[in-house]
């Protein structure tokens, strides 16, 4: 799974990383992105990339509560084709949800401890994620989930889960605004190769998400 991540840095090389024409409005840096929060994504929309910001847990557009977005913060990529919350997301309502880390907790004997994983090489990276549109009455949510997958290699001795890691070749295949069968986009995702990924120790002051400084980062090791 996918539950806290990182987005560190300057808008302006993110703006370059990504080839985004316009600025984002209200960017803002997070140590330690929770569900429910605001969190940076880019969505095509006919014409050209936009970043802006969704709300984490998804919440489908024919849900009579929003607060089922708090279960729906990730998507198996393996069923999200057949499922009715994701599979028309797949065909035609993906988006990168950006972020340069991300936390996963790895048990040991006594306790879990969490890790900080970056992709190598890469200062920033998008995770594979779908976004939907909820209205009811007057109140509108923009919300996303990130996909995630079996944890293989480097990942697999940290939790058995993972988030999908897009390819920087397919970031824009990902959210081109052309519609295709979930089950196209689901074979799709099975041919993007795992990033080279590392990893280190950090406190658990990070389990909470009140806490965002830049202890969440620091190192145990």
């Amino acid at each position: 799974m996918c539950g806290r991540y990182t987005l560190l840095g300057d808008q302006l090389e993110l703006l370059d990383e990504f080839a985004l024409e316009q600025p984002i409005d209200d960017f803002h840096e997070s140590y330690n992105v929770a569900p429910g929060q605001q969190v940076l994504a880019i969505i095509h929309d006919g014409k050209r990339k936009r970043a802006g910001y969704l709300r984490w847990g998804l919440v489908p557009s024919w849900a009579d509560d929003p607060k089922i977005g708090y279960k729906m913060i990730n998507a198996r990529s393996e069923t999200a084709h057949v499922k009715p919350s994701f599979k028309q997301l797949m065909a035609k309502r993906r988006c990168l949800i950006i972020a340069d880390s991300f936390y996963e907790w790895k048990q040991t004997d006594k306790e879990k401890i969490p890790q900080r994983i970056q992709v190598e090489n890469r200062k920033f990276f998008a995770f594979a994620g779908l976004w939907d549109k909820w209205t009811q009455g007057d109140e509108t949510l923009f919300t996303c989930t990130i996909l995630t997958k079996d944890s293989h290699g480097f990942m697999k001795d940290i939790h058995h889960r993972m988030p999908i890691i897009l390819p920087k070749h397919a970031e824009d295949e990902w959210v081109q605004p052309v519609q295709f069968a979930p089950s196209q986009v689901s074979e799709l995702l099975k041919q993007f190769e795992d990033p080279t990924l590392t990893a280190y120790p950090v406190s658990t002051y990070v389990n909470s998400a009140k806490n965002n400084d830049q202890q969440c980062i620091a190192s145990l090791a």
